[in-house]
């Protein structure tokens, strides 16, 4: 099989990052895109940006072997959007000689398994290569290839509305009046928006873009209506730290939110989970759900849902996975990315071992790799393909060395408990109570923080926030295997 490539699905930035590394371990990558052009999901929100600067976007060998070529970096302390991303560095990455032979775009891949192998047979199943069954203008074809890095990410699969995880019953019926993630409504779909009503179902950041660009959006044209849906028990613990943030950019995405709904221009329906759907005579959609225990319907010309994406596993149905029975990561990675314990700032970098599945030779890195976890970072993915590029090419020390320094990514969309351990170590974590448990407390509370002051609320001594707000969230393991910086990287999903 040595003679074979190191197949990638995904020609997002990952999967060139992907690419970059396997040459650079004397490898032959093949990138399998199912899009017309590098980035094709980024391109989906190229309008929309990111939270984290240039130099927390780009991988440090990407970079080099650019630079090389006479290209000029960006100032790292820039945010880009969607569309600069791809613009000013997926595209002049992919045009290098080293990487554009190694291509395919237009090509799905529908399909993976070992040659001549079912998921069942085992003996000599792992001196097999791997066959990708790909559609390519409606053609299939058979390719071999070594070793497989799934790079291909969430974006073709967003959650449903239903709070359960399920689609609602009239979901798919009303699927010409809702956009799922955020749609360019200051900008290519403004005319479905404009002095319409729409509603936003969701709480993470997603959301509150979707929303603010709303409120742009109205004030251009008044009679748009906005109304924000969310499955939170109180708004506050939506709008993050403000200017508590380490990421400015996101920070701002809060404190504006906060100030349009005081302003009267967002109507909040917290708690809000929502049943059904409907289409009326009228062209509008009939949203039913239980609003604070009580079942309420209310009447929108547009939904938005900004829930979150989950993996597509159906092409890997012949491949053997070790999944988290609830992430939907490698068993290994669970424990130590669970949105239930961790916020970004306590996810830790990680590679090939606790990427591994039992089929040798096949990964899923990047977005995808974190299942239904909100908590993934691009840098992180970086460091993800370093490490199984390492580990494909038989170097296993520099597989399981770190080579990535976290910025303190500051506040993210869930609170972790405290003083949970990750199985097999021995670490701490401190909360930030600015930050780490949904922001400030309301001014009227007696409590550190918005989870504090929920806790109490019920009727709970509190959520467990230290009282005094300690510099930053720390994370002390048995073998303290990263250093955070001051600074700002973020979330890439929500």
């Amino acid at each position: 099989m040595t003679n074979l490539p190191v197949a990638v699905i995904g020609a997002g930035p990952v999967g060139l990052a992907a690419a970059v590394h396997l040459k650079e371990r004397g490898l032959t990558p093949l990138v399998l895109e199912a899009g017309p052009k590098v980035g094709h999901a980024v391109r989906q929100w190229a309008h929309v940006s990111m939270f984290s600067p240039w130099s927390f976007t780009m991988d440090r060998v990407a970079r080099r072997l650019l630079e090389a070529t006479g290209w000029t970096a960006p100032a790292g302390d820039e945010v880009p959007t969607g569309g600069d991303l791809v613009s000013r560095y997926l595209e002049p990455l992919a045009k290098l000689p080293s990487i554009s032979p190694h291509l395919r775009f237009n090509t799905r891949v529908v399909a993976v398994g070992r040659k001549d192998y079912d998921k069942v047979k085992t003996a000599g199943r792992d001196t097999q290569p791997f066959v990708l069954q790909v559609e390519t203008n409606g053609a299939r074809e058979t390719i071999e290839a070594s070793a497989v890095i799934d790079a291909s990410g969430t974006w073709a699969m967003p959650n449903p509305i239903g709070s359960g995880g399920l689609p609602v019953p009239g979901e798919a019926a009303s699927a010409d009046r809702i956009a799922y993630g955020i749609p360019d409504v200051l900008g290519r779909v403004r005319d479905l928006y404009r002095d319409k009503a729409a509603m936003v179902v969701g709480s993470g950041h997603s959301a509150l873009n979707a929303l603010l660009e709303l409120t742009e959006l109205q004030e251009s044209a008044p009679a748009t209506r906005i109304l924000w849906a969310m499955r939170r028990e109180q708004v506050e613990s939506a709008l993050g730290g403000g200017a508590a943030d380490a990421l400015p950019a996101r920070g701002a995405l809060g404190i504006r939110a906060k100030q349009a709904i005081a302003d009267d221009r967002i109507e909040v329906l917290t708690p809000f989970r929502i049943s059904s759907l409907a289409s009326r005579p009228n062209g509008k959609v009939a949203v039913t759900g239980s609003l604070r225990g009580h079942e309420t319907t209310v009447e929108v010309d547009r939904l938005i849902v900004a829930t979150g994406f989950r993996p597509d596993f159906d092409p890997l149905r012949e491949i053997r996975l070790d999944l988290d029975p609830w992430l939907e990561s490698t068993r290994a990675l669970g424990p130590l990315i669970d949105p239930n314990l961790h916020s970004c700032g306590t996810v830790r970098p990680h590679g090939a071992k606790e990427l591994a599945h039992p089929e040798k030779d096949f990964y899923i890195a990047g977005m995808k790799s974190y299942g239904r976890a909100p908590t993934f970072l691009l840098a992180t993915g970086h460091e993800q393909v370093r490490s199984i590029a390492a580990m494909l090419a038989g170097d296993h020390e520099a597989a399981a060395r770190v080579e990535l320094e976290l910025p303190e990514t500051g506040v993210c969309n869930v609170t972790p408990k405290i003083g949970k351990a990750v199985p097999g170590e021995e670490n701490v974590v401190e909360a930030n109570a600015a930050g780490c448990c949904g922001g400030p407390a309301p001014a009227e509370a007696d409590a550190c923080c918005v989870a504090d002051a929920e806790a109490k609320a019920e009727g709970a001594a509190g959520c467990g926030c230290p009282t005094s707000t300690p510099a930053a969230v720390v994370v002390v393991a048995a073998k303290p295997r990263v250093k955070v910086p001051a600074g700002g990287s973020s979330c890439c999903g929500d």
